[in-house]
């Protein structure tokens, strides 16, 4: 027997197809899942658009690299990825456990807008976790609330952004640390961030000395100025990633690597941000951290921006 379709239906049921096929490359779409249950926590990533060379700032391709791994690996976590900036849905960040930030900062940093909005979430328990350039924010309003949130940020004129290899050879005892091994990497490592007075809550994981040679460079808002480079001539230790527990239950993370997409081949550095993706959300970490697999040379090539 032969079911027949109405014109009309069909046409509905090939438009619905089209949609779920196209919408993860439209402005302020995602690549989702069914909404959480309750036993599940929801991670929302939030990309930053395309903005620099092959290879840097890859943020679409970081985000859906590292949610697809965050889904692979930790039971009871379900991933949104929005892949071209804040995101137009107004219930895109409702039931979140944590949210993901990976794209530019600075002026044009994409929380600049929204910054009461993410503050409420933040007084709900609601995690944190910015990647790279987005550890940025201008000093006054917006860092405030960035050594509220993740404990520290990138202050222009104190902190300083030079593409160096940075070498961890101690890890320190943390939940987000778990299975780490010390490792070194090459990389757009920021530090002599702005952290919150004492080290309130704040929890350093990625600590080394940098060599003088960092700051080869001009005084400039990102390159160089005079207490950075006192703290390098006394050989004072810098973070380059750390964590913060709020007073008001929630938590976050902050690391400065991130900007050439391939130092999410090394298993070391990908582990550290999935443990800490997990533990922001409040999610078990296992006792090894979250073992993922190495990603292809085509999968790195994925989802990257055009040029």
């Amino acid at each position: 027997m032969h079911t027949l379709f109405s014109l009309p239906v069909f046409g509905v049921l090939l438009l619905g197809c089209l949609s779920a096929t196209l919408a993860p490359d439209q402005p302020g779409a995602s690549t989702s899942t069914p909404p959480p249950s309750p036993a599940q926590k929801r991670v929302v990533f939030i990309a930053g658009k395309c903005s620099h060379g092959p290879g840097e700032h890859e943020h679409k391709a970081g985000c859906i690299l590292l949610a697809k791994r965050l889904r692979e690996n930790v039971p009871g976590i379900v991933t949104e990825v929005f892949t071209e900036g804040w995101p137009t849905r107004s219930e895109a960040l409702d039931q979140a456990a944590a949210v993901v930030v990976y794209g530019d900062g600075g002026e044009g940093h994409m929380i600049n807008q929204h910054l009461e909005k993410v503050n409420t979430l933040m007084k709900k328990g609601v995690g944190l976790v910015c990647i790279h350039y987005a550890v940025e924010v201008p000093k006054g309003t917006p860092g405030n609330y960035f050594m509220d949130w993740i404990g520290g940020y990138f202050e222009t004129f104190w902190s300083v952004n030079p593409v160096w290899t940075a070498e961890y050879k101690t890890i320190p005892s943390h939940v987000i640390t778990r299975g780490v091994k010390p490792f070194t990497l090459n990389d757009e490592w920021y530090y002599h961030m702005r952290f919150q007075p004492g080290m309130q809550g704040v929890t350093p994981l990625l600590t080394t000395v940098p060599p003088a040679s960092t700051l080869n460079r001009k005084d400039g808002p990102h390159e160089g100025n005079p207490a950075v480079r006192a703290e390098i001539s006394e050989g004072k230790p810098q973070h380059m990633a750390w964590c913060r527990e709020r007073p008001d239950g929630g938590r976050g993370f902050g690391i400065t690597g991130g900007h050439f997409h391939r130092v999410w081949a090394d298993d070391n550095m990908r582990k550290l941000v999935l443990n800490a993706i997990t533990w922001v959300a409040k999610a078990e970490v296992p006792r090894e951290g979250v073992s993922s697999s190495t990603p292809s040379n085509d999968e790195m090539g994925e989802n990257r921006c055009p040029h």
